[in-house]
């Protein structure tokens, strides 16, 4: 296996060896952006898309930030490992550090449980994917704790949004749903990729409605498409009928383009 590397403004290290000061805001508050990249055989997928919302994020945190200068250290960065199957990192720090690093893909089991935790968007962060990820990662734990996989977050007012980490979709009699940006869910890559490949109604999805549907899945960056097996009390095929259709949709597209 392949040691992790990091490339710290420009500055390629042994991941293990790498530092930032303890006194960058990215870690002292969580103030700063972050990007993950999925790489097929060494190659990176849709980098221009991460990095222009890398680029978006940073300008919603009024957070000074080079793309180009990221784009320059994921190619260094790359040119430095042989090809796999990994993930590649990429953050921009309050204390104006560049980090990207590489990273192992974790394992995943083959279907999902998740379960519901009460969570409220925080509507100053719309859009953004900043670094302060403490109330996702505390979520997964919550669920984890309960016997599930993952977590699937829920308004208090009871609608359903998405896993801390992926977009989530819901087949009901044959449609499939997924709540609306406007719903406050990040505008994941992968879900753009599901809404181009398949007819997804994207509308408000109430926690009832998990009751009445026959499958479901999460889609993100390092998984494409995972199929869920339950979610709280409610049982679905895993992977059903349409969740199949279109994780193989979805794995062409990626492929198609890679090429």
């Amino acid at each position: 296996m392949q040691s992790e590397l990091a490339c710290i403004d420009g500055q390629l290290l042994d991941a293990a060896a790498a530092v930032i000061p303890v006194t960058d805001h990215g870690l002292l508050r969580g103030d700063g952006a972050f990007e993950v990249v999925r790489l097929y055989d060494g190659v990176p997928y849709a980098l221009d898309e991460h990095l222009a919302r890398l680029t978006r994020s940073a300008a919603g945190l009024r957070l000074a930030l080079d793309a180009e200068a990221f784009r320059s250290d994921v190619a260094k960065l790359l040119a430095a490992r042989e090809p796999a199957d990994e993930l590649v990192r990429m953050l921009a720090t309050r204390g104006g550090r560049r980090v990207v690093l590489t990273e192992a893909i974790a394992a995943m089991p083959p279907t999902l449980a998740l379960v519901p935790v009460t969570y409220a968007p925080p509507r100053l962060l719309d859009g953004i994917k900043s670094l302060s990820y403490a109330a996702n990662m505390l979520a997964s734990r919550l669920a984890r704790e309960q016997g599930g996989d993952e977590a699937l977050l829920v308004t208090p007012h009871g609608r359903v949004l998405e896993s801390p980490t992926a977009a989530f979709f819901l087949v009901r009699d044959g449609e499939v749903w997924t709540a609306p940006l406007r719903d406050h869910v990040l505008d994941s890559i992968t879900r753009r990729i599901v809404l181009a490949v398949a007819a997804v109604r994207e509308e408000p999805i109430e926690l009832d409605a998990l009751a009445g549907a026959q499958e479901a899945f999460l889609a993100s960056t390092p998984f494409e498409v995972s199929a869920v097996r339950a979610a709280g009390p409610h049982r679905y095929e895993a992977p059903g009928p349409r969740t199949r259709e279109i994780a193989l949709l979805v794995r062409e597209r990626i492929a198609s383009e890679l090429r």
